[in-house]
């Protein structure tokens, strides 16, 4: 029998009697209340209860009532009924209209219960008009009453009237104010922001004797309004003076503070609270170590964290989902895969079932480092737990396959995504749309950003940013133009931050002009270039030789009435020294000094490069005095600039000198210079002593770069030690020290001039393994040896096939 047939049949049963008993209603009523604690007491039957005891003659029991109301107030929420307080005040309002209120009899506690019901509803005004029936019952007021109206006028926003009915009106209605009439305002100043008004009300509390002193709940009701707005110190305040009156802090207390001071990063204050509340006698929980574990992560303590997670699970307090979360999502930040994938796989030995976040903080973490693969095996898993993935869990995944150049996966996701009813949002096409203009397909990216408005899904400026980046970076400045238009005209302002990563990135493309139709576009809708995107601007016509051009860049700047700085010199000064202008550039150099400027340690070093390029060594060396005497301090890499420039100016001697200088010192040394001066020393055949030094990396505490590997490799080959750079490379490539193009492409020429064709066709086998391209001055070397025309065609076999075709007709 269902628990509707159940009430209706005790109720109907009272009706169908020719003497109606007294108890049915109270059968009835009784029957209820344990349905509601059950949890599977439904809105329509409570509706069929009240339809059934407002038909009868005889009044409902007051005291059952109020049980069934109270119960059905403090229900949580279930699938059988989402809101208890919200049905209470319908059923009253229900009996009100009905004229059933004789039936139903209601005391001043059940008055007392649908006020408070009508506060928890989010309904002030109801509490004031039940209020206003209570007086007119003449049933009479007493604190309850007073302290729901008090809540009500709260809830209300109308604190400073809920403070005057405390102070003046309920010792004229006879009641006298507790403790929880006044935490009622205490917390009502909290939440509106008005802490310090909590602090005076609760010093009044302890002037007004014994029945209103202030408990453990009021003071940590105004400790957490403070932490709340901010104010630590005054919270912390409060909490001493609240253990000096005699009040122990109880778990709450410690918790507030100990949020607040994680929260503020003071962690080591977090943990002497932490030391305090167990040497009082009070066990942390589960939220203490939340707290802690939430603050070591937002400062990257990402091992106190892990710490703080085995001290909880040593004090015997299992960890709840949210622990598992947050600490998954601080490892994941850190790149600690691993040891977040060992935390979710232990949920379950916890007693723990991932949720769907627990999902999503993996999956982010596995894309977010490429791991492809376990990412895609980590969702099946999710889908084998029945667990629905959300539009979070998909933008996850098609932000990882999109970034991985993995369109087409990402398109699959993407249409998989709308099929099965998850509407894509701006992050979705954003995503989708940044991917497309990667790779240059502006049309697709069109097509999809058209797609998004007709779904409803509005751009954002990242959306915009997409494809303007997009279109600039593939010569659509026009197409971009007309998008910058279109996003202002919908109150989008795009701001030069944007504006400078575009025109940087194209100036390293080499298309400065392209660049300067950014930046002339910026200046168009009344943006204002910052001196780092005049000097970006600047440096782009350095590097493709346009010095006219940079400086009419400068004079623009000026004319701006923006003061060039020590930056803004050097992008200029560099501009001259590549181009072989030095002169030029001396000049401007001298214009900073005459300008009271400080030239910064990286200006000198243009310079002294500068100079030993163009074989000013005697100038370079008075420069690096002077700098030396000015009080500006000499990198490593101006020691390598000087011992490069000496090397290449035939100073060797000076070079190892100054060398031997800089170890007695004790200068730190990088493996830039270790690179240079073994490169000097192969460079005047001094090459056990190159090898020396080779042999000392590891004892200077460094590491051999691939550049250190080439410049090792292609002398020793020069020298005729061709097993030696084998040996080499074997020793490189076991040191975990890839190889790049240029390397073997190098390599591969010193083999060819000695006549190495076997070795020469293994590292050309390395190359094709690698997907490397071959360098121009590499095939051309290939060509004069082995086409029909060279001295070494007869060798061509001993290369991989591929090559073979050289054997044959020239390709000239």
């Amino acid at each position: 029998m269902s628990s509707s047939a159940r009430i209706s049949s005790a109720v109907f049963t009272t009706a169908a009697c020719t003497s109606p008993s007294p108890r049915a209603p109270h059968l009835a009523l009784a029957t209820a209340t344990a349905l509601v604690r059950k949890g599977t007491f439904r809105p329509e039957e409570a509706h069929d209860l009240f339809d059934e005891l407002l038909r009868q003659a005889t009044p409902v029991p007051g005291r059952e009532l109020n049980v069934f109301l109270a119960a059905l107030a403090r229900a949580p929420a279930s699938a059988a009924c989402r809101d208890g307080p919200y049905l209470v005040v319908a059923l009253f309002n229900r009996a009100s209209r009905a004229h059933g209120l004789r039936v139903l009899s209601p005391t001043v506690h059940t008055y007392g219960i649908l006020m408070d019901c009508c506060t928890r509803a989010h309904r002030p005004e109801l509490t004031l008009a039940v209020f206003g029936q209570v007086l007119k019952t003449g049933l009479g007021i007493n604190t309850i009453i007073i302290s729901n109206l008090l809540k009500g006028l709260c809830e209300a926003k109308r604190t400073d009237e809920a403070l005057d009915i405390l102070l003046h009106r309920m010792p004229e209605l006879g009641c006298v104010p507790d403790v929880f009439s006044y935490c009622i305002l205490l917390k009502s100043f909290c939440n509106e922001g008005k802490s310090v008004q909590a602090d005076e009300m609760l010093r009044m509390m302890a002037g007004r004797g014994a029945v209103c002193s202030p408990t453990v709940v009021a003071y940590n009701t105004v400790i957490n309004g403070f932490f709340k707005e901010g104010d630590v110190a005054k919270a912390c305040d409060l909490f001493n003076e609240m253990m000096q009156r005699g009040i122990s802090p109880n778990l709450v207390t410690y918790n507030s503070v100990i949020h607040a001071l994680c929260k503020a990063r003071a962690m080591d204050k977090a943990e002497a609270v932490l030391r305090q509340m167990v040497d009082k006698g009070v066990l942390p929980d589960n939220r203490t170590y939340n707290n802690l574990i939430y603050g070591y992560s937002s400062m990257g303590q990402w091992k106190e964290a892990v710490r703080v997670f085995k001290d909880m699970a040593s004090q015997g307090i299992l960890p709840d989902v949210v622990t598992f979360n947050m600490l998954m999502a601080s490892l994941c930040k850190y790149e600690k895969i691993k040891d977040a994938r060992d935390v979710f796989d232990s949920m379950a030995m916890k007693g723990q079932k991932p949720d769907i976040f627990s999902y999503q903080i993996m999956l982010n973490g596995y894309a977010t480092k490429g791991c492809l693969v376990d990412m895609t095996n980590l969702f099946n898993s999710m889908l084998g737990d029945s667990i629905a993935p959300d539009i979070h869990i998909f933008n996850v995944l098609i932000k990882a396959y999109a970034n991985s150049g993995m369109l087409d996966r990402a398109m699959i996701i993407f249409n998989e995504m709308r099929e099965q009813g998850v509407k894509p949002n701006v992050v979705t096409y954003s995503t989708v749309i940044a991917a497309l203009c990667r790779i240059g397909k502006l049309d697709d990216a069109v097509e999809k950003f058209n797609q998004m408005i007709d779904q409803g899904v509005a751009p954002n400026i990242s959306t915009y940013y997409c494809l303007i980046q997009g279109f600039c970076t593939y010569g659509g400045s026009l197409k971009a133009k007309e998008l910058v238009l279109e996003m202002m005209n919908k109150g989008m302002r795009p701001d030069i931050v944007f504006f400078s990563s575009i025109i940087n990135n194209l100036c390293k493309l080499g298309r400065v002009m392209d660049a300067q139709h950014i930046f002339d576009l910026t200046v168009n809708i009344g943006l204002h270039p910052t001196v780092m995107v005049y000097s970006t601007l600047m440096d782009g016509y350095c590097l493709v030789g346009k010095m006219d051009k940079a400086l009419r860049v400068f004079d623009a700047m000026v004319s701006a009435g923006i003061e060039p700085n020590v930056v803004v010199y050097g992008t200029l000064v560099n501009g001259y020294c590549k181009v072989g202008r030095i002169d030029e550039g001396l000049r401007l150099f001298r214009e900073i000094l005459h300008k009271g400027m400080k030239p910064s340690t990286i200006l000198y070093n243009i310079i002294l490069d500068g100079l030993f390029q163009a074989g000013r060594k005697v100038s370079a060396l008075e420069m690096f005095h002077e700098m030396t005497e000015s009080g500006i301090s000499a990198h490593t890499n101006t020691y390598t600039i000087v011992l490069d420039g000496l090397f290449k100016n035939s100073c060797s001697d000076e070079a190892i000198l100054l060398f031997k200088e800089l170890r007695a010192m004790n200068v730190k040394i990088d493996i830039k210079t270790l690179t240079t001066m073994i490169a000097g020393m192969f460079q005047t055949r001094r090459v056990e002593e190159a090898k020396d030094l080779f042999a000392s990396i590891s004892g200077n505490g460094l590491v051999p770069s691939v550049v250190t590997y080439s410049v090792m490799m292609t002398n020793l080959i020069k020298e005729g030690l061709v097993e030696e750079a084998d040996d080499m490379f074997s020793s490189m490539e076991n040191a975990g020290c890839d190889p790049d193009s240029r390397l073997l492409n190098h390599v591969v020429r010193e083999l060819l001039e000695k006549r190495e064709i076997v070795r020469a066709g293994t590292y050309l086998s390395k190359i094709d393994e690698r997907n490397f391209s071959l360098e121009h001055s590499t095939t051309m070397l290939l060509i004069d040896l082995f086409s029909s025309k060279g001295t070494c065609r007869e060798h061509i076999r001993f290369l991989p096939a591929k090559y073979h075709f050289l054997g044959g007709a020239s390709l000239y």
